[in-house]
């Protein structure tokens, strides 16, 4: 027997419907259409499709890095999903060549023991990134990329990998149409591209950048860099991470009126819920200090957000209209995976995986249909 409730707003991905009823059977949404409250089925007042961060480090306890297991991702999960976040892509900075392909095991079988999961699949940000934007990460381990590596990579991490944060200008032509011809989300991120090589991998088919504004190279009048390139490309989406920190709310407004519709969020999170303040990892280290992770080095190491906050941020500090502030947690980072057709969207036939929450956007959880 199917499932269904009463929601005062729906925020469809497209559109905001009030006074609706859905239904679900089997986990999928059969029906949305005009009703009323009925006894005996729950009621909530906003519901949009579930949020999706592409960009998550660590849950309440542990750093995916740190500990690329089973019980990390769990952690991840878990801590996420009490915040609103319904999926999620771990993300693994970068790391001995060991780590990087454990961290692609733990994925795949925690995937396969858990085919209901959240967890999407694995952001693998490094090793071939440039040591000059490498911010927190560590530069013993930065790789310049060979085919051999490139392609057991690919191999490796078939179906796991869902994006791949690269440098672009440190890859040859060949080497990054065989990324690209992987399937895998290819993101321009931790680079010192000039404007001229990131429009090189914009041409050859890159489409997403890493955290816009950190650890890439900047835009100056006379060198734009992938900044520039970025805003110049109407075709490339720009995550950003509104926590006030690692983007100012002001240049967030530029970047929005300049982006529009391919501007989204995520959180960048090192840990959520404030439960770890100091952490180390092999060179790596940070301490929560005034809601903000900061390294020995004095630099940022990871947000302290979830997208519940950074929404927040966007609707408040920034300006953003509610609806379209929704849509850069749904509908926008599942175009980006390439997932549009299966998750970001209240819609028949679409998963009844959803986000609850109330209009002074104070109180945000994950809820299945």
């Amino acid at each position: 027997m199917g499932k269904r409730f009463f929601a005062s707003k729906v925020f469809t991905g497209d559109a905001v419907l009030g006074n609706q009823v859905i239904t679900s059977e089997a986990g999928r949404i059969t029906k949305i259409e005009p009703g009323s409250p009925s006894e005996g089925h729950p009621t909530v007042n906003c519901i949009s499709a579930g949020f999706i961060d592409v960009h998550v480090n660590g849950g309440e306890r542990f750093h995916f890095t740190d500990k690329a297991d089973q019980e990390a991702l769990a952690d991840i999960e878990q801590a996420f999903e009490k915040v609103g976040t319904a999926y999620t892509l771990p993300t693994l900075i970068t790391s001995p060549h060991e780590t990087i392909f454990k961290s692609l095991d733990a994925v795949k079988a925690y995937k396969d023991k858990n085919p209901g999961s959240g967890i999407l699949g694995l952001h693998l940000e490094g090793p071939f990134i440039n040591e000059a934007k490498r911010g927190a990460h560590l530069r013993e381990y930065i790789t310049s990329p060979s085919d051999e590596m490139i392609d057991r990579i690919i191999s490796y991490g078939k179906d796991v990998i869902s994006m791949i944060t690269i440098a672009p200008e440190v890859f040859g032509t060949r080497q990054m149409e065989r990324l690209l011809e992987s399937g895998i989300t290819i993101s321009a991120g931790h680079s010192n591209a000039s404007y001229e090589q990131a429009c090189r991998a914009f041409d050859l088919g890159i489409n997403l950048v890493t955290h816009l504004y950190n650890a890439m190279s900047p835009l100056l009048h006379r060198n734009p860099g992938l900044v520039g390139a970025c805003f110049d490309r109407s075709s490339v989406y720009a995550p950003i991470i509104l926590d006030g920190a690692h983007c100012d709310f002001p240049a967030a407004r530029i970047a929005y009126k300049i982006k529009g519709d391919k501007l989204f969020l995520i959180s960048d999170a090192l840990f959520i819920g404030g439960k770890v303040t100091e952490f180390s990892w092999k060179g790596f280290n940070a301490f929560l200090q005034n809601g903000q992770y900061i390294n020995s080095e004095g630099n940022l190491a990871g947000a302290a957000i979830n997208l519940a906050d950074a929404l927040r941020n966007a609707v408040r500090e920034v300006g953003i209209p509610l609806n379209e502030a929704i849509a850069m947690v749904t509908s926008r980072p599942a175009a980006v995976l390439g997932m549009e057709k299966h998750i970001g969207q209240i819609a028949a036939g679409f998963p009844a995986v959803f986000t609850v929450f109330d209009e002074d956007l104070k109180k945000f959880e994950v809820v299945r249909g």
